[in-house]
């Protein structure tokens, strides 16, 4: 009975050797939906904790008088009462708005851009390396022009939004293109796929990772350009997060002052995840994803 059961083992073995071998081992790791997020989720939440760890003891050293840098504890105190009123929402609304406003103006103009700096060896000879060179340059350095064409207003920050998020996007967009291996050129033309269709069907798709990529560093640009932009344009008639940063660094109010960072942090964070979730859905459509999602 027992030399049957080896036989049987052994020969279930050889059967599965191979790609075979390969395909099953993949189904044997498989985990749970719950196992995947909490792999994802602790990793976070330990980083969390190591900061405000980290924090408490800055503050306990006593480096900086409690006015100036208060603890964690008060700080989050002063969180959940400015959540409570009207302020902050205020504010989020109105700094979420115009980063809306700004970021997809300046998609629409940096996929122009890169496409046609990608498709016209004229443009790229021209403006190619005027893009990375607009790409590099502060965007604080932008502001001054901003003011002297669109005095204190709206319009000046959304113009220095614009020109540190398209750069990017569009340096993505060519970065893509140029990437696109021939071989899939080659194939979509002698499929048929000629002109629009052949970026449509072929160098669109192959472009995907590239361009995701451009527009996530893009979101970062106008990020930082607008967070700048409400800094130094402060008397608008709107409240936003930049002019509540302004305004509690005058009142010296420090806890209002990091409370307000830490919304502009989450942010942040909500949109990473957005396009780390964007990323991940195109690395499994190409297959490029194991059983665990990693």
């Amino acid at each position: 009975m027992a030399n049957d059961t080896l036989t049987s083992s052994a020969r279930t073995d050889a059967e599965i050797t191979g790609l075979d071998a390969l395909e099953i081992a993949g189904r044997d790791k498989e985990v749970s939906r719950g196992t995947r997020i909490w792999s994802a989720t602790w990793p976070k939440l330990a980083a969390l904790a190591i900061a405000i760890a980290a924090w408490q003891l800055v503050v306990l050293s006593g480096w900086k008088p409690p006015y100036s840098l208060p603890g964690p504890l008060e700080v989050g105190r002063e969180l959940m009462t400015q959540a409570q009123g009207p302020q902050l929402w205020e504010g989020l609304v109105t700094t979420l708005r115009r980063a809306a406003l700004g970021y997809v103006f300046s998609v629409a103009v940096g996929l122009l851009l890169g496409l046609a700096v990608a498709r016209s060896t004229v443009l790229r000879a021209a403006i190619g390396s005027m893009i990375t060179a607009l790409q590099t340059m502060p965007s604080i350095a932008w502001f001054p022009l901003a003011i002297l064409l669109f005095e204190l207003s709206e319009k000046a920050i959304f113009f220095v939004v614009v020109l540190g998020a398209a750069p990017s996007i569009a340096n993505g967009v060519i970065s893509g293109v140029d990437y696109v291996p021939p071989l899939l050129k080659r194939a979509g033309r002698n499929l048929g796929a000629r002109g629009l269709n052949l970026y449509r069907y072929v160098i669109a798709p192959a472009a995907l990772p590239a361009i995701v990529a451009g527009l996530k560093q893009g979101w970062a640009f106008s990020w930082r350009s607008l967070m700048a932009g409400e800094l130094l344009v402060v008397g608008i008639s709107q409240t936003s997060l930049g002019a509540q940063l302004t305004y509690s660094r005058e009142l010296s109010d420090s806890p209002w002052l990091l409370s307000t960072m830490i919304v502009i942090l989450v942010v942040g964070l909500v949109v990473d995840a957005a396009f780390g979730a964007a990323d991940k859905a195109i690395r499994r459509r190409w297959g490029v994803l194991d059983q665990a999602g990693q």
